[in-house]
């Protein structure tokens, strides 16, 4: 806990740095120490492969207030949970309860006005979700393109192929393509084509889907 608030404190002072007017940025030092120590942090604790550090990672790498912000938010979402004690032990959750924590993570960036993180956030969970929904009904996660190399399926032709073969309806499948766009729309900055409305109706709808499509 005392390591997020230390760390916190220094995104709140980079952005106190910030200068310019039409266009805003921060002090490059101060941010690349915030950055540098936040990835440490969330590296140690959840491993490089953990939805909190990769986003972190990708929505935190610019020296822009807008960057810094989002890199906070998702800092006080972890926060929030290590105090409610809802991350017992962080790396031996069952998947049930880790989706449900990040959606739970989501809700709360939305309630503290975060919106466009929480749509990555809720995003990146439903796109896993569909991934061990495909394992445990032995569909394939990969294919092989012309040249041979054998690449990751799209989260959208997951989604057709569960529904192909009577996972869930096609009720489902257009929601969850519905989401996979909001999500997108969220990790390319095109933050102004959804409203917070709507990123909680999709974290919610989210919610209810990986509890009716269990693992």
């Amino acid at each position: 806990m005392r390591r997020v608030d230390e760390i916190l404190d220094k995104g709140n002072h980079v952005l106190s740095t910030r200068r310019g007017t039409r266009f805003e940025n921060v002090d490059h030092t101060a941010f690349y120490e915030f950055r540098t120590s936040s990835l440490s942090f969330l590296l140690s604790v959840f491993g490089e492969r953990h939805p909190y550090y990769s986003e972190f990672d990708h929505l935190c790498n610019s020296a822009s207030p807008h960057d810094v912000n989002k890199g906070i938010g998702i800092l006080k979402g972890v926060r929030a949970e290590l105090a409610g004690g809802w991350l017992v032990t962080a790396k031996g959750l069952a998947a049930a309860e880790v989706f449900s924590d990040f959606i739970e993570m989501a809700l709360y960036l939305l309630a503290e006005n975060y919106k466009d993180p929480s749509a990555v956030l809720a995003g990146s969970v439903l796109e896993e979700h569909l991934r061990q929904l495909c394992i445990k009904n032995s569909i394939d996660i990969t294919y092989t393109d012309r040249t041979g190399k054998l690449l990751p399926k799209k989260a959208d032709t997951m989604n057709a192929d569960l529904s192909k073969a009577g996972v869930y309806n096609t009720l489902d499948q257009k929601n969850v393509t519905a989401w996979l766009d909001l999500r997108n729309k969220a990790a390319h900055g095109r933050y102004a084509e959804y409203t917070k409305d709507q990123a909680e109706v999709m974290a919610k709808g989210i919610r209810d889907f990986v509890t009716r499509n269990t693992l």
